[in-house]
């Protein structure tokens, strides 16, 4: 792409005010924004009325703008939006991690029958560049595994809580205040949001697609004192970790789950709304990215490192899904949990294989033991209703 980029943008919330900002003090790529699309009519904003539009034809339809950035959280709208500028050849940057999460694989199919890119490096790690480096730097079968802390506010939370002994709620809110988590926090410490972007990496990192409910995914909002106390005597720290596995030359398996992690672990020392990703190779050993996964700033510099790589004609290639063989994705890999519980019958549901330790007490129960990711799909839509929190041990 040799000529200027003009670029309509979807979305003019804090990221997409940020991007215009960083887009006005970047000297690396000739690009502006043409007209934002918004959908509040009624909403002060930063820049004259006559920067906006409230109908996305006007985006979609207009020649001059060939390249379209969707930074909206309505997964189905952005659905709708990058479908339609692909099939008109128009090539998008995404940071939608929902909408990618569900149609990636329709996405891809379309883009290969257009001369079209769709880039979404700003919707994986915030300002990590983790797809491109799959992408280019990984593009081979000797990755074992990726293991990452994804979501910048679940872990601002869980800092706050290890490292300056606040509760919960209290965290939580600091967050909220801070614009690290939503109003309604449920994607984040859901881990939801997590497990999104676990499915986009899994995507480039292995070449296969895995559509989000065949994958568990378990968060912190169950989250107890005695879960931390148990975790502080053991010398742990709780982090929300998205974890994917190659288990071997066929298959493999992921999950998002808390997890105690040991002080000699990469990510027991990334803290407050910073990301941190483990890639694990079968000679090169491990390597470690680090960087902000929440705020305006970090993620607009990650949408414009995609604006960036499309002014060169950048695209994925997606090397894993055309040059090596699919791996099956798996969900009977047994993994060691802790569990702590209430009242028996909330325990009754977990099928564990085997137990290696165990307390009762007046308030809580615990135990430590092994059990299938199955089990864990299987009564994946009752656990947020049950007295409990689970916890992923690797030692």
């Amino acid at each position: 792409m040799n000529q200027k980029i003009n670029i309509g943008l979807f979305g003019y919330g804090v990221v997409g005010e940020s991007l215009y900002h960083v887009l006005k003090h970047s000297k690396t790529v000739d690009a502006g924004v043409s007209k934002i699309c918004v959908k509040q009519k009624d909403k002060k904003r930063s820049l004259a009325e006559n920067q906006f539009t409230f109908n996305k034809e006007d985006i979609i339809d207009d020649r001059d703008i060939n390249l379209v950035v969707e930074l909206i959280d309505d997964a189905e709208e952005a659905y709708d939006i990058v479908k339609r500028c692909l099939q008109n050849n128009k090539s998008v940057v995404s940071g939608n991690k929902k909408m990618l999460a569900h149609h990636l694989d329709e996405l891809i199919d379309l883009q290969e029958k257009t001369d079209a890119s769709l880039l979404y490096d700003a919707s994986a790690c915030g300002s990590i560049p983790i797809i491109r480096n799959i992408e280019e730097y990984y593009d081979n079968d000797l990755l074992k595994s990726v293991t990452g802390i994804l979501n910048g506010s679940s872990n601002y939370i869980l800092s706050k809580i290890f490292n300056e002994g606040l509760g919960y709620e209290t965290a939580l809110k600091q967050a909220q205040d801070l614009g690290f988590a939503e109003s309604n926090p449920s994607l984040d410490v859901d881990g939801l949001d997590s497990l999104y972007k676990l499915i986009i990496i899994a995507t480039h990192a292995l070449g296969t697609f895995v559509l989000p409910d065949q994958v568990f995914n378990y968060g912190i909002s169950n989250l107890k004192e005695s879960d931390v106390q148990f975790a502080r005597e053991k010398n742990f720290k709780i982090k929300l970790v998205a974890q994917l596995i190659k288990l071997d030359d066929e298959s493999f398996t992921m999950f998002v789950i808390p997890r105690l992690v040991r002080p000699d672990k990469y990510i027991y020392n990334v803290e407050d709304e910073y990301n941190g990703v483990v890639i694990q190779g079968e000679f090169y050993d491990k390597q470690f990215m680090f960087g902000k996964g929440a705020g305006g700033f970090p993620t607009g510099s990650a949408v414009l490192s995609d604006i960036t790589a499309r002014s060169h004609n950048y695209k994925y290639e997606y090397k894993k899904q055309k040059y090596f063989k699919k791996l099956e994705y798996r969900t009977d890999h047994e993994i060691e949990i802790y569990l702590r519980y209430k009242n028996i019958v909330d325990f009754s549901y977990f099928e564990f294989e085997n137990i290696s330790e165990k307390y009762t007490g007046p308030d809580h129960n615990y135990v430590v033991g092994k059990i299938k990711l199955d089990n864990l799909l299987k009564i994946r839509s009752i656990l947020s209703k049950l007295d409990v929190f689970l916890a992923y041990i690797r030692n």
